[in-house]
């Protein structure tokens, strides 16, 4: 089963591919929406859950959403009509990182995509690109609770801890009006959920020949977990705006 599917299966039980709950997601695009007729732009949008909740939430937004994987685009489609909100959506399959628009967004939307930018600033960088004067970008990212194993940064990566991170964006030109931490329930949710997905799926297809590969992934991406980042890892979600005198 290749890596798509997979993250497909794990994340059934929790469409947002962050940790988050439904509540902080709502906050942060009520804080990042605020005047209800904002046009969005996602960059590695995967389904759109985003998009598609401040769809929702606000009807006089307009998204467009960058991803490279078509099946995933095609599930974002799909919701949308089934929503009613296809019309007030754009996507785009295409690297995050190389998309071009005529007009800047009034919000930008980054979670879980600042690997395909090479980190948080470089991701910052892109939005930048993107947005309007006056304009938010509403980004999540992981930090280090505590200092890390070898293995853990092996698994997800550098990070720095909570004030460090915040203290780069702030250098980076950027002025924090929001922001949430992840807590200890939303992080455990997320991580239950994936795996428990996957080794669900495992179980309920016995005889389907990526059964024992998708049920030791779970096992060995649980593992990984509970053995080695949980205690290390936490996520910062953030609504920013510009510096004037940086930008």
């Amino acid at each position: 089963m290749n890596r798509e599917e997979t993250s497909r299966i794990a994340h059934r039980g929790h469409p947002i591919k962050s940790p988050l709950d439904d509540d902080s997601v709502r906050r942060l695009l009520e804080r990042g929406l605020p005047r209800g007729d904002e046009r969005v732009l996602d960059l590695g949008c995967g389904p759109a859950e985003w998009l598609l909740r401040a769809l929702v939430m606000r009807p006089g937004v307009r998204a467009e959403g960058v991803d490279m994987s078509g099946d995933a685009l095609g599930q974002a489609a799909a919701s949308a009509r089934g929503l009613g909100v296809q019309d007030r959506l754009v996507l785009h399959r295409q690297k995050a990182e190389e998309f071009i628009s005529d007009e800047p967004f009034d919000v930008i939307l980054s979670f879980g995509a600042a690997h395909a930018f090479g980190g948080l600033l470089p991701t910052l960088a892109a939005a930048r690109r993107h947005l309007a004067p006056g304009g938010r970008v509403l980004i999540g990212d992981g930090f280090w609770e505590r200092p890390p194993s070898p293995e853990t940064v092996e698994i997800l990566g550098d990070f720095t801890d909570l004030a460090s991170t915040v203290d780069r964006v702030v250098a980076d030109g950027w002025t924090p009006v929001d922001g949430h931490v992840s807590t200890r329930q939303e992080l455990d949710d997320y991580e239950w959920a994936c795996w428990g997905s996957l080794a669900a799926w495992a179980l309920d297809h016995p005889d389907d020949p990526d059964s024992s590969q998708v049920l030791a992934t779970a096992t060995a991406r649980r593992t990984e977990w509970l053995r080695g980042y949980r205690d290390a890892f936490g996520f910062v979600s953030l609504v920013l705006r510009p510096t004037p005198d940086l930008a």
